[in-house]
């Protein structure tokens, strides 16, 4: 096993090559520890280089009522009348933290991406 740490574009390319030649290792051998080091290491460097910032708030909101089916009317549950929910949907009202906190209990969405900006 010769790993090596991922500092560059050019490492990190190797490293996800050699990645999927390990990908049929089994448990317990050293191709197998190898591709769990090297998981590691790219896991880390990407989260360095190529993080990807949580979802705006009312986008997470309009993803989550396309995958539950949702309409508009479904959200006055969560956010208050059906005037409320156009004013929050079309950004001209913030999120309260009453709204928040049923729209992360009842569709799931989490609380961290509720509150950012």
């Amino acid at each position: 096993m010769d790993v090596k740490p991922i500092r560059t574009e050019r490492d990190h390319r190797r490293a996800v090559r050699r990645i999927a030649e390990l990908m049929s290792a089994r448990p317990r051998t050293p191709e197998f520890d190898e591709l769990e080091v090297l998981g590691t290491l790219v896991d880390a460097w990407e989260s360095r280089h190529h993080a990807i910032d949580p979802p705006d708030p009312i986008d997470a909101i309009r993803f989550r009522m396309e995958q539950m089916g949702l309409a508009r009317k479904d959200l006055e549950a969560f956010i208050g009348s059906r005037a409320r929910v156009s004013e929050v949907l079309s950004r001209r009202r913030p999120l309260s933290l009453s709204m928040i906190r049923r729209l992360h209990r009842g569709l799931g969405i989490p609380a961290e991406v509720l509150i950012a900006d």
